[in-house]
């Protein structure tokens, strides 16, 4: 890993806030995996306990998303500034969002704003995860052309959007600005 200038000492960095950010969570309350005592690679069914409980879901692109955007937005607005800095900025503000996200005021707000009624946060294990899924968006931005990252996004934010009427631009909307008409139809209205 000492491409692109991660050394030793930058990935402890990277790794340290992965820790803390996993710490926080389990101060928090939240649990360290899900509650059925297994930690799955993957889980499909979004309207259902285990969803965000596992390694990888259907939010799983979300976070690849995340990263490219916020290599995309380092990039533009700090040039100069070296990849492991702007990789540790991304990191912790995925890691503000990941404890931001399982605080009880989000998780009510996902409850009333989207179909996720049923939703209670995430486990550690899904965070963590989360993270490290945004790391994998970052890198691959770093590597692909322009047109290549923003196909991406849009292959991914089409294809979940596809499957479960969700996805990184719905989920934020819904958040923000809930719509009754899109409620309806992630419903299956």
């Amino acid at each position: 890993m000492r491409r692109a200038g991660f050394t030793p000492r930058w990935v402890a960095i990277l790794l340290g806030v992965v820790a803390a950010t996993a710490a926080i969570l389990l101060w928090m309350g939240r649990t360290p995996i899900c509650t059925c005592g297994n930690v799955k690679l993957w889980h499909g069914v979004v309207m259902s306990a285990e969803n965000s409980q596992h390694l990888t879901d259907w939010y799983t692109p979300s976070h690849i998303i995340h990263g490219m955007l916020f290599y995309g937005a380092l990039h533009l607005l700090l040039p100069r500034l070296g990849l492991p800095p702007r990789l540790l900025i991304a990191t912790t503000l995925e890691a503000a969002w990941e404890i931001a996200e399982n605080t009880e005021a989000v998780i009510q707000r996902y409850r009333e704003a989207t179909i996720a009624l049923d939703y209670f946060g995430d486990s550690v294990v899904n965070s963590v995860a989360d993270i490290f899924a945004m790391w994998l968006g970052f890198a691959l931005a770093a590597k692909l052309p322009v047109w290549a990252t923003v196909a991406l996004i849009l292959v991914f934010e089409i294809g979940v959007g596809w499957v479960i009427r969700d996805g990184l631009a719905l989920n934020v909307l819904m958040l923000l600005w809930p719509l009754e008409s899109v409620k309806a139809w992630q419903a299956g209205g």
